[in-house]
């Protein structure tokens, strides 16, 4: 393939720009800068902050707001690699090639402040170049796809300075840049804005959800029931004729997983047994996602700790810890899962939707050191209620139904929330490309 096919491969919209713009190499319009300046303070040289990785990952913009780290830096770099508004960052490295040349605008001059190490500094010669469309540009990601073709690595991808300042650019006259920009600034925040009342839907409907088990769990169905205080601040009041004692008077066993030795392959090799870890927790009763499957030749070389169905897996160390889960068939779990298997006088799906009150619970009573740690003992120790069966039967079968149903809720919006946030990098691409010509009456239309 030659020069000219690849360009046009990885950048094919450049074949149809409007007759009025041009493609161009990022380096035609801009200077492109790879930092060197590190994190680290040297005596004597001059102190600055530091604008760093994170900082341009995490911020479409980059406001005096931000909490830069400080450093220090010599003369010649600080004035090399100062930031001024209207400069583009983007992270020159990632762990993945499709996550590489993420932007972020600089919206005001902020002193002392530089471009930190890992990132590409893209500074406007605004003749020609307006900074927030270049920013804009940089976050189409069929844009960055050339980008991600040029990207090198094994466990860590980074790009060239040449491939940015050979990135094919579409280039609109100056005045369309900066309506393009204007219009994309409007149009995206009322985009966010309304992705982040989504979000906030989503956060209250999980309130909603934890509220419900927290009343149900603790007070039972009966509205007219007599109550009596537990004893128990996280309980509160319950049934007068329901048990409050320690979760060990209704097990069988309380014990915590393992991890077959990883020097036997033939362990990892062909599995059927599911095996369960913190990473395998999302919030829902069931746990049906396994870190992986065990051959069965570690169950009978003694090395796993197998658990029948129905027991609860809850997370005892880590930064998931208290997290709950129930599995449906028989099962293994990691050291850091503590199974507790109930006798038949409690209900296994009872006791997980019981101890989702503990999710909020143990990391506060937890012993921490470097990680927080909830042993088996201390777990064999946690005060747990126990309705009769048939009751349990009913509050499992009345949360399965509401949760459910809060369930599709959330699902709805989410794919809301999806169609939202495709809309906004379709919109990204359309206008930087000129598939979309914006007007001033469009800006206006926008808010902007």
């Amino acid at each position: 393939m030659t020069l000219i096919e690849e360009t046009k491969a990885l950048a094919p919209w450049a074949e149809r720009l409007p007759a009025d713009w041009r493609a161009t190499r990022l380096d035609a319009i801009a200077d492109v800068l790879f930092s060197n300046v590190d994190k680290h303070t040297i005596e004597g040289e001059q102190t600055v902050r530091l604008c760093n990785y994170v900082d341009v990952y995490k911020n479409e913009r980059i406001t005096g707001k931000l909490d830069f780290m400080e450093a220090t830096a010599e003369p010649r770099e600080v004035k090399k690699f100062q930031i001024r508004r209207g400069d583009v960052l983007a992270t020159k490295d990632s762990e993945e090639p499709d996550d590489i040349a993420i932007p972020s605008l600089v919206t005001e001059d902020i002193p002392d402040v530089l471009c930190g190490y890992h990132l590409a500094m893209i500074r406007p010669r605004y003749k020609n170049a307006h900074g927030p469309f270049i920013a804009w540009t940089h976050a189409s990601k069929q844009f960055r796809a050339q980008y991600e073709a040029k990207a090198v690595g094994v466990t860590r991808f980074g790009l060239s300075q040449y491939a940015f300042r050979a990135a094919r650019f579409p280039l609109p006259p100056l005045l369309e840049q900066q309506r393009i920009a204007a219009y994309l600034d409007a149009s995206c925040a009322a985009i966010d804005a309304a992705v982040a009342a989504k979000q906030r839907q989503i956060e209250t409907l999980d309130s909603l959800r934890k509220t419900i088990i927290a009343q149900v769990v603790t007070k039972g169905l009966n509205g007219e029931a007599e109550l009596r205080d537990s004893g128990v601040q996280w309980f509160g009041q319950i049934p007068k004729h329901w048990r409050c004692e320690h979760l060990k008077r209704f097990t069988t066993r309380i014990q915590t997983g393992c991890t077959p030795p990883t020097d036997t392959p033939d362990y990892y090799f062909d599995g059927t047994i599911p095996w369960f870890a913190p990473g395998s927790y999302d919030g829902n009763i069931e746990l049906r996602e396994a870190r992986k499957l065990i051959n069965e030749l570690a169950r009978r070389e003694g090395v796993l700790r197998m658990f029948p169905t129905e027991t609860v897996f809850l997370v005892g160390i880590g930064a998931t810890i208290g997290k709950v889960g129930l599995i449906r068939q028989e099962a293994a779990c990691n050291q850091q899962i503590i199974g507790i298997v109930s006798t038949h006088r409690m209900i296994g799906r009872y006791l997980a939707y019981q101890f989702k009150i503990y999710e909020d619970v143990i990391p506060g009573i937890a012993s921490a050191t470097t990680l927080p740690i909830f042993d088996q003992v201390k777990t064999g120790y946690l005060p747990t209620l126990q309705p009769p069966s048939a009751e349990q039967e009913a509050i499992c079968t009345f949360l399965d139904e509401k949760l459910a149903e809060l369930k599709c809720l959330v699902a709805g919006i989410e794919t809301q929330i999806a169609t939202l946030v495709a809309y906004r990098k379709s919109l990204i691409h359309e206008c930087v490309t000129g598939q979309r010509r914006i007007t001033d009456a469009d800006i206006q239309r926008a808010g902007g």
